[in-house]
């Protein structure tokens, strides 16, 4: 794809750094070095040459996003910190489009259209079936344990239980063993907790609460939780009807 249609971030380079700062590049590419190391990035990522206009020769310099150009001027004075973002918002400002001025330049942006048009058509083809499985789940009538939603999300139920306890979807008191759902996720339709009487082996009758995730809510998990992901089949799955309607939470 050309670059008149593609979404080029702004960069700024250790050369023009140097001049607006009034360094010596040698000393910019040092910082800049320095820089990247810190971060555990690999410089080669940003270097790229430069011809110089009077003996041809060619140089390296780098190449900066927004976001490390900014980095790497915090050390620097005030009054050149300025002078660099100043220089920043113009690149930001300038337009990325440049129209075609010949044929030649028209049909390449005409065959980078449609290439970008197939692109997107593609991108849309293939979430189609996770769009259509999670429409499926989030209207659906049932409701899953924790391991059992694990398993549709195609993650480990640690993995699962983990993302949820620090997310705020579910929590326990103190001391306790079992899972209580979180009063904002209750009443938003995406979990609740069955209250279940049992009988011990000391023939003593005790409680126990049991977190289900509601079809609303393995919806939304499907779209959050890192890794989970819809299998197509499921929008042929049948879901399994409430017994009974939900129980409130205590």
């Amino acid at each position: 794809m050309s670059a008149s249609l593609a979404n080029i971030a702004v960069t700024m380079s250790s050369r023009e750094i140097a001049e607006l700062t009034g360094k010596n590049h040698q000393h910019v590419r040092r910082d800049v070095e320095k820089m990247l190391a810190d971060l555990k990035l690999d410089e080669k990522g940003y270097v790229q040459t430069w011809t110089h206009p009077q003996n041809g020769q060619e140089y390296e310099e780098y190449a900066l996003p927004k976001n490390l150009t900014m980095n790497l001027i915090t050390g620097y004075r005030a009054d050149l910190r300025l002078k660099v973002i100043d220089r920043l918002m113009e690149l930001e400002a300038a337009p990325t489009f440049k129209a075609p001025t010949n044929m030649r330049e028209a049909l390449m942006l005409a065959l980078d259209q449609q290439e970008e048009i197939e692109r997107q058509k593609a991108l849309i083809d293939a979430a189609a079936p996770k769009v259509a499985a999670l429409d499926r789940i989030s209207t659906a009538d049932g409701s899953y344990g924790l391991t059992e939603a694990a398993k549709i999300l195609q993650i480990k139920p640690k993995a699962l239980i983990a993302f949820m306890a620090t997310s705020q979807w579910i929590y326990r008191r103190n001391n306790a063993k079992n899972w209580l759902a979180y009063q904002a996720k209750i009443d938003a339709g995406y979990l609740w907790h069955k209250i279940a009487t049992y009988t011990d082996p000391n023939g003593e009758e005790k409680t126990r609460d049991t977190v289900k995730v509601l079809p609303k809510g393995l919806a939304k998990l499907a779209q959050i939780v890192p890794g989970a992901k819809i299998d197509p089949d499921l929008m042929q799955m049948e879901a399994r009807p409430f017994a009974k309607s939900p129980e409130p939470a205590s």
